[in-house]
């Protein structure tokens, strides 16, 4: 099946319930063409189709069924290639050259070019709505060699750019719909393992196969589906029903699917519970009223509680075993209700500080939990519940300057560490950078990733920026997905959940 015909179909029903009614019909009668392949994807939209204006980083996942980038991470979270079969740097390290597989083409049949790839790095640096201009700042040229020659040229030394294009920073978006930019916010136009065909917000992503994908030979699902599992409850029967082949659980539905006789894939992935915090504002902006906030904390006891065990205390943000991680930063800050109120005192608060703690709906018994240990240092929490798209906004609009939230680590882990820390990262809402954590970023930057210092210069990079800023962390969690015994091929993504090898049997 190809996309020749997506545009024409694509559409965005009026009645949003009506659709989705016949969305679920179609997918319990098989969906498909006899003969085709279908898949159900319990799994969350994305808040834009964009990949430029997209503000959530779990929005990657969906972003890769219909974009690939100029390159891909492999299970262990290391570069391989994509739309570019081979790349080479220069001998200082400050240009990288690209070269294009010849048969790379976007899902309306024209090729990817080495001009594609310049208009997509330009517009991602210079649009001004651009959520990836932090991380594509380091680009000051990008050279069209030839019609598969890309020479991306940099403002330093910078070894991490095979990593950073993996993701949306490297997605190729088809020059095509450059003419109306704002139409792709629903109607993507890539060169990814699938095309959208029909697109209801809030409700479902119909996509069907792009036949033209350089790797299609490995792509087995004819029709794809994502429809996001309203309610975690409903996700096992769900499953077994048919509802959903395959579907993100919370930590809390792991045990019911395992006891229902589903397979539960618990993945090892770059996701962690932090805070994300104004250091601009009162009574954030000394680093001891966050340093008994977190003393405060018992993070053990909000794995048990809330993730039913499904997860790691974590002070940084990355889980341990990654080549980021820190181990000096493993219980950073211990839980000590005593410390947290000395250091308050010390502050300025001895009779205790009242701070508004704002949170999406889905978070309220995580917060409660919170606000009930932190009350034993005397640290009075308003919870503020906001609807989840007013969450994301904070990032762009820095409305509310202290917010439980959930960090899904980068491709690069130093474009993790400009995303949380940089001077235009979206979870760095005071958008101040220590010149220090600077020079530890562009430290470990200009390092090759096999040079032996490489590792200990990242993890320095991090624990400047543990020390100095003003973001929390609470723990890491995996990923959770559950199917039935005849979806086979699921792999294990460290980053990327990919469809590449999965088959529905029977």
């Amino acid at each position: 099946m190809t996309s020749r015909h997506r545009l024409e179909s694509l559409a965005v029903l009026a009645v949003a319930s009506l659709a989705l009614s016949a969305c679920s019909t179609a997918q319990a009668s098989g969906g498909a063409d006899a003969g085709e392949t279908s898949l159900t994807w319990g799994w969350q939209l994305p808040t834009s189709w964009d990949p430029v204006t997209s503000t959530a980083g779990w929005d990657t996942h969906a972003l890769a069924l219909v974009y690939d980038g100029l390159t891909q991470l492999n299970t262990e979270g290391e570069p391989v290639p994509g739309l570019a079969e081979t790349w080479e740097y220069s001998e200082d390290g400050a240009a990288i050259t690209f070269h294009l597989r010849a048969d790379a083409v976007f899902s309306d049949g024209t090729p990817v070019t080495a001009e594609s790839v310049k208009l997509n790095l330009e517009r991602g640096r210079d649009q001004e709505n651009s959520t990836l201009a932090g991380q594509l700042r380091i680009v000051t040229g990008v050279d069209a060699v030839d019609e598969h020659t890309v020479t991306v040229h940099l403002d330093q030394a910078d070894y991490q750019v095979p990593y950073l294009f993996a993701g949306k920073t490297g997605f190729i978006v088809n020059p095509a719909a450059f003419d109306d930019v704002a139409s792709l916010a629903t109607q993507p136009e890539g060169a990814g393992p699938f095309a959208l065909t029909e697109y209801v917000p809030n409700a479902h992503a119909t996509l069907e196969k792009n036949d033209e994908y350089w790797n299609a030979d490995h792509i087995f699902i004819d029709d794809l589906s994502v429809v996001p599992v309203a309610d975690d409850a409903t996700a096992v029967a769900g499953i077994s029903s048919g509802q959903w082949d395959v579907s993100i659980v919370p930590a809390s539905q792991a045990q019911a699917a395992d006891s229902a006789g589903l397979e539960v894939e618990e993945i090892k992935a770059l996701t962690v519970r932090a805070l994300d915090v104004n250091g601009t504002v009162a009574p954030f902006d000394d680093q001891r009223v966050l340093q008994a906030i977190s003393h405060a904390t018992d993070r053990q006891a909000l794995v048990d509680s809330t993730y039913f065990g499904h997860g790691t205390p974590n002070w940084q943000p990355f889980p341990d075993g990654y080549v980021a991680h820190n181990e000096d930063l493993d219980d950073l800050y211990v839980y000590d209700v005593a410390a947290a109120k000395a250091l308050l005192a010390e502050a300025g608060y001895p009779d205790g500080v009242d701070i508004t703690l704002t949170l999406g709906e889905d978070d309220t018994a995580l917060a409660e939990l919170l606000q009930a240990q932190w009350a034993e240092a005397g640290i009075d929490v308003t919870l503020n519940v906001q609807a989840v798209g007013s969450l994301s906004q904070n990032y762009v609009q820095r409305t509310f300057p202290f917010v439980l939230d959930s960090y899904s680590g980068r491709q690069s882990p130093l474009q993790a560490l400009e995303v949380l820390y940089g001077p235009e990262g979206l979870m760095n809402l005071g958008r101040q950078t220590p010149d220090e954590l600077t020079a530890a970023i562009d430290t470990a930057r200009a390092t090759p990733t096999d040079d032996p210092e490489y590792a200990q210069r990242l993890q320095d990079a991090v624990e400047v920026g543990v020390r100095l800023q003003p973001n929390t962390f609470l723990f890491s969690w995996p990923r959770i997905l559950i199917h039935e015994d005849r979806i086979t091929g699921i792999q294990h993504w460290l980053d990327v959940q990919r469809w590449e090898d999965v088959k529905v049997e029977g």
